[in-house]
């Protein structure tokens, strides 16, 4: 990788919930495509969407690569999300999904594969305690390098400060972290949170450095117990608030 990184190259669009799309080494990426209107998604625990893209569907444009840190929720992979997937050329996530979804590339932990001229790493991701896969299956996150560019971790739903910290020790210097927060929780184990809370974020902040980190999927949804604002103080407090970058859904915005 050179040494010479534009740090400003990020073009980022805030769709909703978990679903972020970007420009990338002259690419579109999207992340977990969620699009539906707001309502009820019944199964083992039902989960409720209260409010519906900043973005309509037909609004999107063409994505060129789709990074899917699970298939098994509805708030990471909606029905229109699902119809989205046969639109987009590379649909990039785990082996499980790969066997339930046709057109995915599934990757393993520390697995990659270039897309145009982006190596795309495959990192860990833990949806919840140490032994959760069982009940919430498993994930992934993603780390993306290219030659003088920004490296950029997507981190999926990951719950795991740990992860975090072994996915610095592995692959060095993270410019920009795309981070999964909201301290989600449908009361599968209790008071233990599935995603990060505003306390492991920061956590996870002190890890990544100096990383530019743009919070998503902290909201939308009836299960995220703490707000975007809490995250602010949070980080402020930690004397990390330069770090953090919140984005507005439905405004374009760089990083």
């Amino acid at each position: 990788m050179s040494e010479t990184i534009e740090r400003t190259t990020l073009e980022a669009l805030h769709i909703g919930g978990p679903t972020l799309r970007f420009r990338y080494a002259g690419l579109t990426w999207l992340t977990d495509p969620t699009f539906d209107a707001p309502g009820d998604y019944q199964g083992p625990i039902t989960l409720h969407k209260l409010t519906g893209p900043a973005v309509p569907l037909e609004q999107v444009g063409s994505v060129d690569v789709v990074l899917l840190s699970h298939d098994q929720h509805a708030d990471n992979l909606d029905n229109s999300g699902r119809e989205f997937l046969a639109t987009v050329e590379t649909v990039l996530s785990t082996p499980d999904a790969a066997g339930r979804v046709n057109g995915v590339r599934g990757l393993a932990n520390w697995e990659t594969v270039t897309v145009g001229e982006v190596r795309v790493t495959a990192v860990p991701a833990l949806h919840g305690p140490e032994g959760c896969e069982p009940f919430s299956g498993v994930v992934t996150g993603f780390v993306l390098q290219a030659e003088g560019l920004p490296t950029v971790y997507v981190s999926g739903d990951n719950a795991s400060v740990a992860f975090v910290e072994q996915i610095v020790q592995r692959i060095g210097r993270i410019d920009i972290a795309i981070l999964n927060v909201g301290a989600a929780n449908v009361g599968r184990f209790g008071d233990t949170d599935v995603t990060l809370n505003a306390r492991t974020a920061l956590q996870a902040a002190e890890h990544l450095g100096d990383a530019a980190i743009i919070p998503v999927h902290a909201e939308g949804w009836g299960h995220f117990t703490e707000s975007l604002d809490h995250l602010a103080r949070v980080f402020a407090y930690g004397g990390r608030a330069d770090q953090l970058h919140i984005p507005q859904p439905g405004r374009i915005f760089t990083v």
